[in-house]
This record gives structure tokens, sequence and C-alpha cells, in this order.
């Protein structure tokens, strides 16, 4: 006899959240599937969902976004009804656990601390983190990160606690310094003779500065990026469809032809 489905909550979160629940358990219960999986099999399934949400938002698409929530949201639920099979935390747990966190590392809404501005907050925030036990500084910042994002996080961890720079010029400079510094490694007549282990090293100084530089105008480097990739994706496609169109193969074009469609993408 199939079971009975939990009626849809209107606007009732509390009733939405359990329903969820109950189509989980359900799920863990009865479906072959649902019952094989562990944390080690869903992991790589939640990275790929969390990039589909992130690929939403970078669209501009909130129906996708809504989908895609649930999606990671089912994904944590999922988490937590494993780890309640072995005794080890509940979804109760979890939500308890997060509620606590941010009670604590609000002093300035749930205390007498008083800040300033987001700085201030982001400041008490890491030397809270340090008080409950955090070894660094860094050490909230995952290994597995990209390294693009990796970076920012570094950066914003580190100016948590008043490492910075104090202007945007100075950090320019170094951007400057960076750049000649890599054009030195790299820029010689003969390839043979460069150092690509230096001169990687020169690059990816080069890099850590604009990133830098992209967080003191307030430049989310990860996304500039992203956006010029969807950009070139773009473009690079309507050239080939403009091939196409035309009978050509992209391999037996000239650059320069090539670029007639490039600059009639560019318009587009």
């Amino acid at each position: 006899m199939p079971n009975h489905i939990p009626p849809v909550s209107a606007s009732d979160p509390s009733t939405a959240f359990t329903r969820l629940l109950t189509v989980l358990d359900t799920l863990r219960d009865e479906c072959p599937w649902d019952r094989k999986q562990t944390m080690e099999s869903l992991r790589h399934l939640t990275i790929e969902e969390t990039y589909e949400l992130s690929d939403a938002i970078m669209e501009g698409d909130l129906t996708e976004v809504k989908k895609e929530l649930g999606d990671v949201m089912m994904h944590l639920v999922f988490y937590a009804r494993i780890a309640s099979e072995t005794n080890d935390f509940t979804i109760v747990d979890v939500l308890n656990s997060v509620c606590d966190k941010l009670i604590n590392r609000h002093p300035h809404i749930y205390g007498d601390v008083e800040v300033q501005d987001e700085h201030d907050v982001k400041r008490n925030w890491e030397q809270i983190k340090l008080k409950e036990g955090n070894k660094s500084v860094l050490g909230g910042v995952p290994a597995s990160l990209p390294a693009l994002v990796k970076a920012s996080r570094i950066q914003e961890k580190a100016r948590g606690i008043g490492f910075d720079w104090e202007n945007k010029t100075q950090v320019w400079e170094k951007v400057e310094e960076e750049l000649e510094e890599f054009k030195n490694e790299y820029n010689v007549v003969d390839n043979a003779a460069i150092d690509i282990e230096k001169a990687e090293a020169e690059f990816g100084d080069l890099l850590f500065s604009l990133i830098n530089y992209a967080r003191f105008i307030n430049i989310n480097p990860e996304n500039a990026l992203e956006k010029t990739n969807k950009k070139f994706i773009k473009r690079f496609q309507y050239l080939e469809e403009k091939a196409k169109e035309n009978g050509q193969l992209l391999q037996d074009m000239t650059l320069s032809e090539m670029d007639v469609y490039w600059n009639e993408a560019k318009k587009l």
C-alpha cells in the first residue's frame, strides 16, 4: 500500500520543514537507492548541487535558485538522518548548534558589545572563533576551496583581525610591483631560459595582489572571472554558429576571419 503523502504547507515554515523530514525518512527506510547512501557517497553529489546553485545565482534565475536550494537542503537533512542512525547527532542538534553559534558570535545583537560597522562585526567574529578553540584565524578556510576563492577568504580572514593594507593606493602599488617582477621572470627572448617554477611563483603573487585590490574596491574576483568566462563562452559559441552557417570549419579559418565573427558577437 502506498505511503500517505504529507500535505503541502501554504505558509508555515515549521510544517514545511517537517514535511521534508517525513519524506526523507520514508525514502531512507523504503527506497533502495536512498537506503544505500552514506555521507561519503553523497559528498560529490552535494558539491555538484552547490555548483548548480551557484550557476543559478550567477544567471539570476530565481526559479532555478529555489529548486537548487531545495536540493541542497535535502542533502543537509539527509546527512543528519544518516548521523542519527549511529546516534552521533540529529537534525535538532544541527539546528540548535548553528543557532547557538550565531547568538554567541553576535554579541552586538544578543549582548552588550557595541560595534561601529561591519568591519567591527567581522573582527569580533574572528576573535570569538579563537576563543572557541580555533588555533589560527586562517583555520576556518577549507583546504579544498578553489585557489581563487581561497585567496579571497584568506585575505578577508586576515583583515578581520586588522592585518591589512591601509588604502587601495598601497595595494595597487603592490600589484604593479608584482607585475614588474613577473615580467622580469617571464619576458625574455629565449623561452628555454625561463625558470618556470620561479615565474609561476611570481604569477601567483601577481594574482594574489590583484585579488587583494579587487577586495579593496568591493569586487568579488570569483564573480568577476565567472562573468568573463560566461561572456567568452557566449561569444565563442556565436563564432562557431556563424562559421557553421557559412559552411566554414574553425580549424581552417585564419585568426582575422574568426575575428570578424568575434567582433560581431561583442556588438551583440
